[in-house]
């Protein structure tokens, strides 16, 4: 059984970000990067399958040459060997990405794709079930459970859904995207890390560079929140919020 897991990576959930000075772009410099956290999710439901069941677990990455740092964490935690493909441009957007993937997972010939529900940058969400789609294979987004019968080459996926559990039986090979819940990623052990860096990570070029059909025109910060009121005390001030309230947003 082999089982690829995507992963990206992205600036840490607690890095204060700002715009490049070309406006379309983050300032990466300072910037702590990370494993997308659904990602490492998606990493952890594959070695839990690995040890279930046995095989191997390949982490797949799309991006520049630092990612090699982030990916060797995934072989860390336990993940057998690695493939960066190194980007050649840092404009890309989710059908780039899907198309340079695919050509990787195709060679490899994976028995189940994982990869996390969204990435934290762009929150896009939809590399996953494009790459289905190039592909031709079946897709599940947002597991919150996984069964997967390798000999049957089938899996039951379970979804969280509002008032209740969609559960899904697709045939495999297939690519799942992974919720939280499904697994808690574990803390790479001192003997991981140290393994992880003698196991193979391959870096390769894309054998295509395809058209981008999206791009960043400009990134802008939000608009800054205007300040609080402070309105009194005692009973004029609650009907003096009441009014503001009524003022504010209409009601039914």
């Amino acid at each position: 059984m082999k089982i690829g897991v995507l992963v990206k990576r992205v600036p840490d959930t607690e890095a204060r970000i700002t715009v490049g000075a070309d406006g379309k772009s983050i300032d990466e410099s300072g910037i702590e990067f990370i494993i997308s956290p659904y990602d490492e999710i998606a990493v952890e439901v594959a070695l839990q399958l690995k040890e279930k069941h046995g095989g191997e677990v390949v982490v797949v990455c799309y991006g520049p040459k630092e990612a090699a740092t982030v990916v060797r964490k995934a072989l860390a935690m336990g993940a057998d060997r690695a493939v960066l493909i190194t980007e050649s441009t840092k404009e890309h957007e989710p059908a780039q990405t899907a198309k340079v993937l695919s050509s990787v997972l195709k060679e490899e010939g994976f028995d189940l794709i994982l990869a996390g529900r969204q990435a934290i940058d762009d929150d896009s969400a939809q590399v996953g079930p494009m790459l289905a789609e190039i592909l031709g294979l079946p897709c599940v987004t947002d597991a919150s459970k996984l069964e997967f019968d390798p000999a049957a080459k089938k899996a039951v996926v379970h979804k969280e859904i509002e008032g209740g559990e969609e559960v899904v039986e697709v045939s495999t090979p297939a690519i799942i995207t992974c919720q939280k819940g499904i697994a808690e990623p574990r803390l790479p052990s001192l003997k991981g890390i140290m393994m992880a860096k003698r196991k193979p990570l391959k870096e390769i070029q894309p054998t295509e560079e395809p058209e981008l059909l999206t791009k960043v025109v400009k990134m802008d910060y939000p608009p800054k929140r205007p300040p609080g009121r402070i309105i009194g005390e005692g009973t004029e001030a609650v009907a003096e919020l009441v009014r503001l309230l009524k003022e504010s947003s209409p009601l039914p």
